[in-house]
């Protein structure tokens, strides 16, 4: 029986350049190589950085088998590999010296007086105002009202999300074995008019969050979801959960999390 791996590139010459030694030592191993995802395929390469990988996850469709990262761009919290560590890799795959690392995506429910929309999102969904105006929203968790936020919008994040947009903004970098969401407040408003909290808020992965948008310039809000914008009018509630929707990471290290926290950041 055919072992098929898939592998997805963007076009950076050295992604190709990569991607052409990978085939070849991948087909020298015995595995067959396709650029699409066949019924057949055991496991997806994303050649690449963070970027690639969420591309090739949506243009996959979530698929619901392994994928692992080689990083040929900036060090990408994603990535398990540098092209130097091919041969290992595919040494250690053979042997089943990996292991798979689940996680899970967040669901967007979003509402419309006209439509219902549903998006998926690995890192984030984030809502903020069309216009370089303050948000006014609603909030609400499992049905209880926390606040009335005001400020440039509000982040919602996976763990493994954490060490993105989301830490950035000043929320905190979650272990990604952790069941969790995170909510994180962008540029809040705290004043003696408005009293919105200023920290992020870990909450439980099984919780609902309800935003509900508070129109006074325009009907207009804009849902990010992974680096991808979407513009919305008239959305009555934007419901936020943790998707049921698995992906498979595959990792050589239980460690390799921590190992690229400690490289991007210290």
């Amino acid at each position: 029986m055919e072992r098929i791996i898939t592998i997805s590139s963007n076009n950076m010459k050295k992604s190709l350049e990569t991607k052409k030694i990978l085939s070849e030592k991948l087909k020298s191993a015995g595995f067959c190589i396709s650029d699409r995802l066949e019924n057949e395929s055991e496991l997806i390469i994303s050649i690449g950085g963070d970027g690639s990988f969420l591309k090739t996850i949506n243009d996959f469709n979530f698929p619901n088998i392994p994928v692992v990262v080689i990083n040929t761009g900036h060090l990408g919290f994603f990535a398990e590999l540098d092209p130097s560590e091919i041969d290992e890799f595919i040494q250690d795959y053979k042997s089943k010296k990996v292991f798979i690392q689940e996680a899970h995506p967040l669901k967007a429910n979003i509402c419309t007086k006209d439509s219902h929309i549903t998006i998926e999102a690995i890192n984030e969904v984030v809502i903020k105002s069309v216009c370089s105006r303050t948000l006014h929203l609603d909030l609400m968790v499992n049905e209880n009202k926390i606040q009335k936020f005001s400020g440039d919008g509000m982040l919602i994040s996976t763990p493994i999300g954490s060490t993105a947009y989301n830490y950035s903004a000043g929320g905190s970098i979650v272990d990604p074995s952790l069941d969790t969401l995170q909510l994180t407040p962008l540029a809040p408003m705290n004043t003696i008019a408005y009293r919105s909290f200023t920290s992020s808020i870990i909450l439980s992965a099984h919780s609902t969050i309800r935003i509900l948008p508070e129109y006074r310039f325009e009907n207009s809000i804009l849902v990010v979801v992974d680096g991808v914008e979407y513009k919305f009018n008239d959305i009555v509630n934007i419901d936020i959960i943790r998707s049921e929707t698995k992906i498979k990471l595959l990792r050589r290290s239980n460690y390799e999390f921590w190992k690229r926290a400690s490289e991007k950041f210290l």
